[in-house]
């Protein structure tokens, strides 16, 4: 905010909304009065009168976006809450709550969708949030953290099953069942455990980066 607003009204920063507009309702009807002087003198009153009318909307505008940005980090902050403690339905109905959708909403949505497995739906809101906030780095990261998943879901998927036969399946052990003594995991297990501690040490941060 340009400080030339709040001097041309004669107030700070630091006083409330209500001295504000006390101040303002003075001096809009200290100008009202004298517009109707003859000569310069009521010329100059009526500019001034346009003057502060356009001081006092900026500044209380202003205030209004803070507030609201205040608000809505306070209320980000529990959604991450919820999260965090794997209260998903909670998060879900804290988020459905907000009235402006911007990038970090979509970019926590992401992340209960995450939690709920639903990957598609998870990258959808991501794709969302980067649109918005093309420059934000969490985004990014946790975009191609989540592209990596889903592509090696994907591949894991369409790998015939039955075409090693019996013999050579169990000895190759898949992701759910990997043996902990004796013997390393297989290329695949280990970029699948990767991917999925990678991402979720990234969204257990969820609300950290900003």
């Amino acid at each position: 905010m340009n400080n030339k607003y709040y001097e041309l009204l004669g107030v700070t920063e630091e006083m409330s909304d209500e001295e504000i507009a006390a101040r303002y309702e003075a001096l809009k009807k200290k100008y009202s009065e004298e517009r109707f002087l003859e000569g310069e003198a009521g010329n100059e009153a009526a500019q001034m009168l346009n003057k502060i009318g356009v001081a006092y909307n900026e500044i209380m505008a202003e205030r209004r976006e803070k507030r609201s940005a205040s608000e809505d980090n306070s209320s980000y902050a529990k959604v991450d809450a919820l999260i965090r403690e794997g209260k998903y339905a909670e998060a879900q109905a804290a988020l459905d709550e907000f009235n402006e959708r911007p990038a970090e909403w979509h970019y926590l949505q992401s992340v209960v969708f995450y939690r709920k497995n639903w990957m598609n739906e998870s990258k959808k809101q991501l794709e969302i949030a980067m649109q918005m906030d093309a420059s934000n780095e969490k985004y990014r990261t946790a975009y191609n953290k989540l592209k990596e998943k889903i592509e090696y879901d994907k591949s894991k998927a369409e790998t015939p099953q039955g075409a090693a036969g019996a013999a050579g399946a169990s000895q190759q052990p898949d992701y759910e069942g990997q043996q902990m003594g004796g013997g390393g995991l297989c290329e695949q297990c280990a970029t699948c455990c990767a991917c999925n501690m990678c991402m979720n040490c990234f969204l257990n941060a969820c609300c950290g980066c900003r």
